[in-house]
């Protein structure tokens, strides 16, 4: 298969999956779907930090030569710092729990200040989850022109962060008053602008080979904001011996599963 049809595919899958088995989720009772998720996070957090660590960063170095490790460092922090404001002028943390701190206990009073408020969350939600997810296409556009095995495991890693970040997402469009076809439908949509990120990569990085390895580099940074900055505070919440050992594992296996696809697959 080609380059642009392993994005396509790989992009359709990860972002109309993650939105589909987020909408069944939310269809196991709230107790239950409380209790899950958070080991959904964990194995999420686990698959970042592998895919960052194990995928991006080691062929980024490759790519770009020992010589500009120095380069490929600046490529990090600076990606870091630019996640970092992107988020403060979104004024959004990603949701990764039906509550989340963005949007405090507030969220489930009646009367008419909040509920503008949940209106104007969910509108906000569904206009940073589309650029974010066109940036994830991008992302997996730039593991692809390097290499189809770690295009691969970057694509297994954005699914799984996307699964548990749509769950909180539609959990805040059907607070801010959607019906739940027209909120599964709108968070489909949002999914699929992956696609779109992964043709416009495709196109725009291709001619720019040397650049690929930097880009590899601003997609590890993405992938250590979201699990560093998003996921694990939340994990931390819990400091119960039990949860800790069962995040532990978790994480472990997240890792374990982009090392071992990985290593297959070369």
């Amino acid at each position: 298969m080609s380059t642009l049809s392993w994005v396509v595919l790989t992009t359709v899958l990860s972002g109309a999956l993650s939105a589909l088995m987020a909408g069944l989720f939310l269809l196991i009772p709230e107790g239950r779907r409380n209790r899950v998720l958070p080991h959904l996070v964990s194995f999420a957090t686990g698959a970042l930090l592998g895919a960052a660590l194990l995928g991006l960063i080691p062929h980024a170095i490759q790519g770009a030569g020992v010589e500009n490790t120095h380069g490929i460092g600046l490529a990090l922090l600076g990606g870091i710092l630019v996640f970092f404001v992107l988020e403060k002028l979104v004024l959004w943390r990603h949701c990764h729990h039906d509550e989340c701190e963005a949007h405090p206990h507030e969220m489930h009073s009646h009367g008419p200040t909040y509920q503008q408020r949940d209106a104007a969350s969910a509108s906000l939600i569904l206009i940073g989850d589309g650029f974010h997810n066109a940036l994830d296409g991008v992302l997996i556009a730039a593991a692809f022109l390097t290499d189809v095995h770690l295009g691969i495991v970057t694509a297994i890693a954005v699914f799984a962060h996307e699964i548990p970040q749509e769950v909180g997402d539609l959990a805040i469009l059907l607070q801010g008053g959607m019906s739940r076809v027209r909120a599964l439908t709108l968070n489909l949509l949002t999914s699929l602008t992956s696609v779109l990120g992964g043709i416009v990569g495709v196109f725009a990085l291709g001619p720019v080979v040397e650049f690929l390895p930097y880009a590899l580099a601003i997609a590890a940074s993405s992938f250590l904001y979201v699990a560093v900055a998003d996921l694990i505070p939340g994990l931390h919440r819990k400091v119960d011996a039990t949860s800790a050992v069962q995040q532990f594992l978790l994480i472990s296996i997240g890792v374990a599963l982009i090392y071992f696809t990985h290593s297959a697959a070369h």
